[in-house]
């Protein structure tokens, strides 16, 4: 049975798979400075950029449950804004690092293992959801995500120009979309990410990514079934 979400690319849910070990520490380390799409910059200056700044000191304390709290005084919109485009960029490393290894051949369909997978449609270019090889999802996705960022109107960058009455709906589903190449790089992928030694980094990225929607209630709980067990693992800790 394949659970249908109009908006979105259709998920087939079926019975979660067991998971791998972990190893966590906060790592910024000297990576690959090579992204599957540009960077999305914040503007120096902006308002956005010191709540940037402010996430990027409280992230170095370590705790990253405190580092996902709205800041006192903070508008939540702002919050989550500068949040989804930092993840947008740490997952545009994080993928930009494997593509060598995500190819039409060795990914024909979008998965998440053997029990998940997901097929693209944006609801406006594409409308009737298609079955696409797990580049070509991406690409679709991160593009449309781009596009999302882009517009002034969803993602506003000047000082008090309002987010629109659905900016969290939008959130929320650029979130969930996020989530799947997560899903895609722990499942079909993790082998090159321990080879380029950057699991570590994909742990934390994924742990502060986990913490964040947790902490505003961002993405459904059926759709993060194809890591349940790796949440649980790194959150158990820091309960």
């Amino acid at each position: 049975m394949c659970k249908c979400d109009f908006s979105a690319p259709f998920l087939f849910p079926f019975l979660s798979t067991s998971f791998l070990s972990i190893s966590s520490p906060f790592c910024s380390g000297s990576r690959s400075s090579k992204t599957f799409k540009p960077k999305k910059n914040i503007p120096e200056g902006s308002h956005q950029y010191e709540l940037l700044k402010h996430a990027e000191a409280t992230l170095g304390s370590g705790n990253l449950r405190m580092a996902v709290m709205l800041p006192e005084g903070e508008d939540l919109n702002e919050w989550v804004a500068v949040n989804t485009v930092d993840f947008f960029n740490q997952i545009n490393m994080l993928y930009g690092t494997i593509t060598d290894f995500c190819t039409e051949e060795s990914c024909p369909v979008m998965s998440a293992g053997p029990k998940y997978e997901y097929h693209w449609a944006d609801g406006t270019n594409i409308k009737k959801p298609i079955k696409c090889s797990a580049p070509k999802y991406i690409d679709y996705l991160m593009t449309w995500v781009q596009d999302q960022l882009d517009d002034e109107t969803l993602f506003p960058s000047k000082i008090g120009v309002p987010f629109p009455k659905n900016f969290m709906s939008v959130a929320k589903t650029i979130l969930k979309r996020l989530f799947r190449v997560y899903a895609h790089i722990y499942h079909q992928h993790f082998d090159p990410v321990i080879q380029l030694q950057e699991e570590a980094h994909l742990n934390t990225s994924f742990k502060h990514f986990i913490f964040f929607v947790q902490e505003f209630n961002l993405i459904d709980r059926r759709e993060l079934a194809p890591l349940q067990e790796l949440i649980e693992k790194l959150t158990s800790k820091d309960r």
